[in-house]
């Protein structure tokens, strides 16, 4: 596996081969048959006060791998570290106190929210299961952070079917930075969302990381929602990453033809110009047989004998710019040219 250079010490999070297989069971005895792969072997790093965008169609294994890194999932295999922790080697009180660290924000505002506790009590909850502060201060600062999400102090008293979707969505944010963590996987968090209200809680997040330091792993389906708040972007294609490289590079030099597909999906909203919209023939492959070779050759406009057979392997074109593609064969740093392309 192979990352930006980077000083170590920067670096929170790094995940190796991950891969989160579904046994499917057959028969009277109930034998395993085959598998789901819904993450087949995902790696990429996090540094301190990083954003990542990890963006894809709805299938491709995004919210498995973000659940599967928080332990939420347990994995098929693969490894995880958080601050030089491994966390799949951790259980019991080891497990708990790192899951302080380690937060989520869900993608649907309202399920993820009891509806019989009030908007304190929601808040609150990581503080008292993890026996932060005194009794007697919680309140204070629970509502000091309802504050600081856009809320209001007297909304610690409500419960949520008293919000709208977007609202919800700020208690969320609160009680994902009520136990102080450092790093939040934001799965979706403005997907299910009005327009104008997922600039505002993106611009939210982007102030808290500033503010408070923290680490994100962005999940999106779309690409134009990623942009501006992550630092790099990682294209996930049927559990598998296909590029990955810094938000600016992404957009101004995208490599892999399902990256291109997805940048040309974007609206490009100019007054008076028709939208020239590229659309990727098919559905996405059942995880369950995959396709061999490339996952994506069977939707892919250049695609070549090899792709139908050949597995991929990710290598980096440029620095921090990888790419798992066979128009892009391993060579060396700097040389992103398409296989037979002229020098």
């Amino acid at each position: 596996m192979t990352h930006t250079t980077q000083s170590n010490n920067d670096l929170l999070l790094t995940v190796s081969d991950l891969k989160k297989y579904y046994p499917v069971r057959r028969g009277i005895l109930a034998r395993v048959a085959a598998h789901v792969k819904a993450v087949d072997g995902v790696s990429f790093s996090l540094q301190r006060g990083e954003t990542l965008g990890l963006v894809g169609e709805s299938g491709c294994g995004k919210t498995t791998v973000g659940r599967t890194i928080l332990r939420l999932l347990d994995p098929t295999s693969g490894e995880v570290h958080f601050n030089g922790t491994s966390v799949f080697a951790l259980h019991g009180e080891e497990l708990r106190q790192i899951r302080k660290q380690m937060q989520i924000i869900f993608q649907d505002p309202f399920g993820s929210l009891n509806p019989r506790m009030t908007v304190g009590g929601i808040v609150m909850e990581g503080m008292v299961a993890h026996a932060m502060h005194p009794k007697t201060e919680r309140p204070e600062r629970a509502q000091a952070l309802l504050e600081r999400v856009g809320l209001s102090r007297e909304h610690f008293f409500r419960y949520p079917h008293e919000f709208s979707g977007g609202q919800r969505q700020r208690i969320g944010i609160a009680r994902a930075l009520a136990v102080e963590p450092k790093f939040i996987v934001c799965d979706e968090p403005v997907s299910a969302l009005d327009v104008s209200i997922q600039a505002q809680i993106i611009n939210l997040l982007s102030d808290l990381k500033q503010e408070y330091g923290l680490s994100y792993l962005f999940i999106a389906h779309d690409l134009a929602v990623v942009q501006h708040i992550s630092d790099r972007i990682a294209v996930m294609y049927l559990g598998k990453i296909m590029e990955e490289a810094t938000s600016e590079e992404l957009f101004r030099n995208p490599l892999h033809p399902y990256t291109k597909a997805l940048l040309a999906a974007i609206p490009k909203g100019v007054p008076g110009e028709k939208a020239k919209r590229q659309t990727l023939p098919g559905d996405v492959p059942s995880p369950l047989n995959p396709p061999a070779g490339c996952p994506f050759h069977p939707r892919c406009p250049q695609v070549m004998e090899e792709c139908r057979s050949k597995p991929i392997e990710r290598v980096e074109q440029s620095a921090g710019h990888f790419v798992a593609c066979h128009l892009f064969p391993a060579s060396a740093i700097g040389s992103a040219k398409p296989a037979g392309a002229a020098g």
